[in-house]
């Protein structure tokens, strides 16, 4: 058979004769393009593992992979079944991960969760653990002993990996420290200390300071008279460290008899109700023109000595000291029937004893700054510095610190003043 044409059809026939291949090559090239150009442009198969959700336009109108929705690095990993999860940079950076890339579990049992102040705790300590890769189990025993130690012995029987306590009574939660050191996990009080027990880690307030915090001021508006003192739990470490910087504070103005303390007596689990009892004896045995101060263990236990006060039309007459700056306290201060609070930026309390749980959960041993004594040992401990507030530093503190909205404060119609 004569094949005609010019001498160039001619050569590109028997070009592309001879090998077909590359003719192949070139119309799968050309059909691969005009399918991609009638698709938009959509992502090849290779990026198919990040999702346009996962991906956001930065400064320089390039795209990048938006964070904690999908990465680089996870992509190739998808790509490779073999490879596993804990290898991740991203992942291996997390310190609440185990090596096989689970997280560690961190069992928080606390007294209560009735006060605003121990709300907050939960939700900034569970925030913190989470960002570290832990997980967080937590029980309230509503100030029941029996309760406690009941729902720690679950968690300890779960395999939590770390303990951490806030103690209703601080003897009787001596028990949970033992029963989960027989089973190899590491217990951290949190802000109250577990007392005659082998605590691994104490983290809080200096509570000593704390009273004296409120002494001091106390005794700057009053430098001589009358006081009363309304004590928190008596079965609470905390409320005998508040008292015992409270009294070295007053202590030499007692001697020199400037200040007499004409009441002084506990409130059981730290109910208001029966602070208000003890202030309702304190007027009884001192008359109204017998009180010239009272100091109080928390602001909770305050608001209850505050209510008595308003019902004999002494608020804002006699001087109030509490501490937590919760809402209701500050509003109080702001008002005038309460003088001042102490605050304890407890979100540095989460933040700090999060990290130390993770470590204690992977064996090491955080540098502590303090040693506290609970009756057997010298406690390991790390105590952050408190803050005075009353109404002449309440934007500079609890406010600002995000603890509290000035809207909250002050109401909707005076956030802006």
């Amino acid at each position: 058979m004569t094949v005609t044409g010019t001498g160039k059809e001619s050569g590109s026939r028997t070009f592309f004769t001879r090998y077909p291949l590359v003719l192949l090559v070139m119309l799968s090239a050309l059909a691969i393009a005009l399918l991609s150009a009638c698709s938009g442009n959509e992502p090849s198969p290779a990026g198919d593992d990040q999702s346009a959700a996962a991906i956001t336009e930065n400064g320089n109108g390039e795209t990048e992979p938006q964070k904690g929705t999908g990465t680089g690095q996870e992509t190739s990993e998808e790509a490779d079944p073999g490879k596993s999860s804990s290898e991740d940079p991203a992942s291996a950076a997390l310190p609440g991960l185990k090596p096989s890339g689970e997280p560690l579990v961190i069992g928080f049992t606390m007294d209560t969760l009735l006060e605003e102040r121990w709300k907050k705790d939960r939700d900034l300590f569970v925030e913190a653990a989470e960002k570290l890769g832990a997980e967080v189990v937590v029980k309230s025993a509503n100030g029941d002993d029996a309760r406690q130690i009941a729902q720690a012995e679950t968690m300890i029987s779960q395999g939590v990996d770390v303990l951490v306590i806030v103690p209703h009574n601080a003897e009787a939660t001596a028990a949970i420290v033992s029963k989960a050191h027989k089973a190899g996990i590491k217990v951290l009080s949190y802000d109250r200390l577990v007392t005659n027990a082998d605590v691994d880690l104490y983290v809080s307030f200096d509570n000593i300071e704390v009273g004296r915090l409120q002494a001091e001021a106390i005794m700057k508006l009053v430098p001589k008279g009358n006081y009363v003192y309304i004590g928190g739990a008596d079965t609470d470490n905390n409320a005998r460290q508040f008292k015992e910087g409270a009294f070295d504070a007053l202590q030499p103005s007692i001697d020199r008899g400037d200040i007499r303390v004409v009441y002084d007596q506990w409130s059981k689990d730290w109910k208001p109700v029966y602070a208000s009892e003890n202030m309702r004896e304190a007027l009884e045995a001192n008359g109204s023109d017998g009180i010239d101060a009272v100091i109080v263990a928390n602001d909770a236990t305050a608001g209850g000595a505050v209510q008595v006060l308003e019902k004999n039309g002494l608020a804002g007459r006699i001087p109030v000291a509490g501490q937590d700056a919760d809402l209701a306290s500050i509003r109080r201060i702001v008002a005038g029937t309460q003088t001042m609070t102490v605050y304890k930026p407890i979100g540095r309390l989460a933040e700090e004893t999060a990290k130390f749980a993770v470590a204690l959960a992977k064996g090491e041993q955080p540098a502590a700054t303090r040693r506290v004594n609970n009756g057997k040992i010298e406690v390991p401990s790390v105590l952050l510095p408190p803050i005075a507030v009353d109404a002449s530093n309440i934007d500079e503190t609890v406010i600002a610190d995000g603890f509290h909205s000035r809207e909250d404060v002050y109401g909707a119609e005076n956030a802006n003043d």
